[in-house]
């Protein structure tokens, strides 16, 4: 079962439990009040009676013969005839009282023991009768009232007890039937129950959609991790519109997951990217040096063996060869570290040495060779004082390379930036070779009889962008190139 359908069931049940308490109270409180009014009416009726049969008897007062001491025999036909004339004289007594009564009243006049007092010639009048109970009651000179069933519908009758010097001389019952009464009760039941039905149709139809509507981004983030796990997309991310509540707070944790997953899974593919680039990069590289050894080394062993002056220069290729291969090696594990994305150390440090260091060491790898230092005192970056060592020196090596001129290394600053700039006096590069000019391996058709193996200013930017700095080139051809190195400045 969804939790759509579960939320609209329980709102459904809640509205249900409570239409059914309110429709439960609402008939119970109907029926009592209307069954109320009834009985007060009748208790008003029967009171106004009691007190014109009352004043009758004493205005007429006369021996009754329900009340005929016992052992006085049974009643003769006088004593009846007496009876049914008492009964008229107390009807006519209390005819104005019964025109007054509703019209759907039956008023009865009883003896003590609950039978109906005979009318003249012997008429007999019907009355509802009263439970054992009850005639006990009046007997004690309590009133009683009580619902007894007709043979069409159900009566409210209240008898009460006529008392005259302290002894019942009758009873005076009061009826109304309940036809119309339970006719509006039973209606009203029915109305309750139908708008109970469709009020929990309506609320079942509102409380779906009214649940689809709230369960929408939680949807749309199923929607969403479906699609990531078919299309392996990392990039899409749940859309919410809505208030900031708990769905909203729950849309927008989701998408900060996705945007950490997305950051971890693209390091990932970096590393597999590093990893495949410095595997090709090694066969790419190695495959020369390694030929040009391992045939030194066939000719080494050929039998009979090879002239002397033969051998000793086959030894010195293999010593060159193996230098060069110790570089390339160098430079390809400078370069997957920096792919690796490891970052150097930095430190707010006063360059002036470091620059001093490179410019010695450029003037011993190029002695003939006229480099010019220029930085000033007291100049500090946040840089790495290996790293940054490191790319000078490949940038004068390039510049060594590729001119005849003189080189300059200078240093200023500018916008919280130290600039580092070294300037060659060679042919300088077009705009489609200062596009490439730190791929990988690429080297321009006036570079390739120069010795090298097109990684050094790729390895060049991998350290500065290492450093948090920017390796930038500006040249024209016939006017030389002149790289520049930005650093953030130091305190």
């Amino acid at each position: 079962m969804s939790i759509r359908l579960r939320m609209t069931l329980f709102y459904t049940a809640i509205l249900v439990l409570t239409l059914t308490a309110f429709s439960s109270i609402l008939y119970v409180a109907q029926d009592r009040y209307t069954l109320d009014i009834v009985k007060q009416d009748l208790a008003e009726t029967a009171a106004k009676m009691v007190i014109a049969w009352t004043r009758f008897h004493r205005t007429y007062p006369r021996p009754l013969p329900w009340m005929l001491p016992p052992g006085g025999g049974p009643r003769s036909s006088g004593d009846s005839a007496n009876a049914g004339s008492y009964g008229d004289e107390a009807w006519q007594a209390m005819q104005v009282m019964v025109r007054g009564a509703a019209a759907t009243d039956v008023v009865t006049i009883l003896d003590p023991t609950g039978e109906p007092v005979p009318r003249a010639n012997g008429r007999t009048v019907e009355a509802i009768p009263i439970s054992a109970e009850g005639i006990r009651s009046l007997q004690a000179g309590e009133g009683w009232i009580e619902i007894a069933q007709g043979e069409d519908s159900r009566w409210l009758t209240l008898s009460r007890p006529v008392r005259f010097d302290n002894a019942n001389i009758g009873i005076l019952q009061v009826a109304r039937p309940l036809v119309d009464r339970d006719r509006s009760m039973h209606s009203l039941g029915a109305t309750l129950i139908a708008g109970t039905a469709i009020a929990t149709v309506i609320a079942f139809g509102a409380g779906w959609f009214l649940s689809g509507t709230t369960l929408r981004p939680i949807q749309k983030i199923t929607e969403t991790a479906e699609q990531i796990g078919e299309a392996r997309d990392l990039t899409a991310r749940v859309e919410h519109s809505g208030p900031n509540d708990e769905l909203g707070q729950l849309a927008k944790t989701f998408n900060s997951m996705l945007g950490r997953l997305e950051e971890a899974y693209q390091q990932i593919e970096h590393a597999l990217q590093v990893q495949r680039d410095f595997v090709a990069d090694v066969s790419h590289e190695l495959r020369t040096p390694l030929t040009t050894i391992r045939g030194n080394l066939t000719l080494l062993q050929r039998n009979p063996p090879l002239p002397e002056e033969e051998q000793t220069d086959i030894v010195e290729d293999l010593a060159q060869e193996s230098e060069r291969l110790t570089r390339m090696v160098t430079d390809l594990l400078t370069l997957a570290r920096a792919d690796a994305g490891r970052k150097f150390a930095v430190l707010p440090l006063v360059i002036t040495g470091i620059i001093d260091d490179v410019c010695r060491q450029a003037h011993i790898l190029a002695p003939e060779r006229t480099i010019e230092c220029e930085c000033p005192e007291d100049l500090a970056a946040v840089t790495n004082a290996d790293a940054l060592k490191q790319t000078l020196l490949i940038l004068i090596d390039n510049a060594i390379k590729h001119g005849e001129g003189p080189i300059r290394l200078s240093v200023d600053q500018h916008n919280h930036q130290v600039a580092i700039h070294v300037q060659d006096s060679g042919p300088g590069m077009p705009e489609e070779l200062r596009e490439r000019i730190f791929d990988r391996y690429y080297r321009g058709d006036a570079s390739r009889s120069t010795p090298g193996f097109g990684l050094g200013l790729s390895i060049a930017r991998t350290l500065v962008e290492a450093q948090n700095g920017t390796l930038n080139i500006e040249s024209e051809v016939g006017k030389g190139s002149t790289f520049t190195v930005l650093l953030p400045a130091a305190e």
